[in-house]
């Protein structure tokens, strides 16, 4: 993902985007014995965003949030969580009917989210 070419993208498997970056650093302590400082400090530069997806109560699969790694914050990375699935209801099949909406949090790296093609009013 570091390799100076910006658009990489990879799969994780973990309950949510804070577990996913546990995850990450504990495959980094796997291979070698390098500070948590630095894992931590690589993850953050390296991924600008966490897509969530997760299965539902009626087996379907659905992106559940949408957050942005906004670098490090006394020693942890801390996200900025942008969108987040909304359950609405369940239809006649008993299907959830539901979509991502904002939370009210917005990206704060519009520079990259701009020069990838993305307008303003889909930054949140």
């Amino acid at each position: 993902m570091q390799t100076g070419h910006d658009g990489s993208l990879s799969t994780g498997h973990a309950n949510n985007p804070e577990d996913m970056l546990l995850r990450l650093e504990t495959m980094v302590l796997m291979g070698m014995e390098i500070p948590i400082a630095a894992i931590r400090a690589q993850i953050s530069s390296a991924i600008d965003i966490i897509v969530h997806l997760g299965r539902l109560r009626d087996k379907s699969r659905r992106v559940l949030s949408i957050s942005e790694v906004m670098g490090i914050s006394d020693g942890n990375i801390v996200l900025n969580k942008i969108f987040e699935f909304k359950e609405e209801g369940v239809d006649d099949k008993n299907k959830i009917i539901g979509g991502l909406k904002p939370t009210g949090n917005l990206f704060t790296n519009t520079k990259k989210l701009e020069m990838a093609g993305l307008g303003r009013e889909s930054f949140g």
